[in-house]
């Protein structure tokens, strides 16, 4: 017993030792427990709202003061008309509109239905649902507020409308997600991984004497995957569109280049990973950690990033793949030409070039 227990001593000594054996048994189960926890929320607080105003009377007013106040929507902007709502809803810059029609106040005090639309960005439908939920509880409050003492009934009619995705079909979401963690999974996580076993087997080393330039090992080695994760891209585009009906409204040209630099960033992130890792395990524990994480719960794929703590929506501007996944859905139900999504691409080419940058300095300093 006595030599049992020493032996079992010497194995928590060695786990204390070990940082990734550490990492893994507290770290991982903290990070989950707190992204889950904060992440997955049915709460929306702070999405972006227009209102297109006609009216312009004190009860118009109030009501769009009201909306704000409660603290789940924030005015974008102020508009004048409806084309307004139409590129602000391109542009990606809000989730919800409303529009309140002429005489108002008339019509409402008057006891006639009182139309009032509420417009949604039906390319991610749970978002959708969810604030026009929210926007029409909201409306009936204060429909009922002003109903008290009142003899005469007032009525708001709400009609709602859905751009982009008139029919709230799921799959427009999934299938630009879908894409995205695919793509991320063969460029990013297979390269860090394969690279990681050169290493481990002491091939990489052999290869890196060798009178080729890190650049072109580098290239040969990811290569295959960038023609792999090409031909995997397109046919779950395929799928999506002759299977399940996903439309392609957008050019198929820029759809394709954009696609090609959101690999490319991929395997940047890849090989950074596996240059600055020794083995298998590391690069896979990494990847996991620092990309295929954040990517499903901070990319906006299944939980709203609007709903997040401020802390965690700050950390989604550095996933790629929240850039990705908002041009794709630009390109292919928006149909939104490059200067809508000018800013996306921008910030995936900076990932590229300096991960790429850094890979190839970690390896010329393997090198000496």
């Amino acid at each position: 017993m006595k030599v049992f227990i020493a032996f079992v001593k010497k194995e928590f000594f060695h786990i204390l030792r070990d940082r990734r054996t550490l990492l893994i048994l507290i770290g991982m189960p903290i990070m989950q427990v707190l992204l889950f926890g904060y992440a997955v929320t049915n709460e929306f607080r702070g999405a972006s709202l227009v209102v297109l105003d006609h009216s312009r009377d004190d009860l118009s007013i109030e009501l769009t003061e009201r909306l704000e106040s409660s603290g789940h929507f924030e005015i974008f902007q102020s508009v004048q008309a409806e084309e307004d709502i139409h590129e602000a809803f391109k542009a990606g810059s809000i989730k919800l509109a409303i529009v309140i029609p002429d005489d108002f106040s008339k019509t409402f005090y008057s006891g006639d239905q009182t139309p009032l639309q509420v417009i949604a960005d039906g390319t991610d439908p749970n978002t959708a649902t969810m604030l026009i939920n929210y926007a029409s509880m909201m409306l009936a409050h204060f429909q009922s507020e002003k109903q008290e003492g009142q003899s005469m009934p007032f009525a708001i009619d709400v009609e709602t409308q859905m751009v982009y995705n008139p029919e709230l079909k799921s799959v427009y979401m999934f299938v630009p997600g879908v894409m995205t963690m695919i793509l991320l999974l063969i460029s990013a996580l297979m390269t860090s991984l394969t690279l990681a076993r050169e290493k481990e087997l002491g091939t990489m080393e052999l290869l890196l004497v060798s009178p080729l330039p890190p650049l072109l090992i580098i290239l040969g080695k990811v290569t295959p995957y960038i023609l792999l994760a090409m031909i995997i891209g397109f046919m779950i585009l395929s799928m999506g569109v002759f299977v399940f009906g996903v439309p392609v409204i957008g050019s198929l040209l820029l759809l394709f280049l954009v696609s090609i630099l959101f690999i490319i960033t991929s395997l940047a992130l890849g090989i950074f990973i596996s240059s600055r890792t020794n083995n298998q395990q590391t690069a896979m524990l990494l990847s996991m950690i620092g990309l295929m994480m954040p990517t499903m719960l901070l990319s906006g794929f299944i939980f709203p990033i609007e709903s997040m703590p401020w802390l965690l929506q700050g950390i989604s501007y550095i996933v790629p793949a929240k850039y990705f996944i908002v041009i794709l859905k630009d390109i292919m139900l928006k149909g939104s030409p490059i200067h809508f999504i000018w800013t996306e691409v921008v910030f995936l080419t900076i990932v590229a070039f300096v991960f790429l940058g850094l890979s190839l300095k970690n390896f010329k300093l393997r090198l000496e």
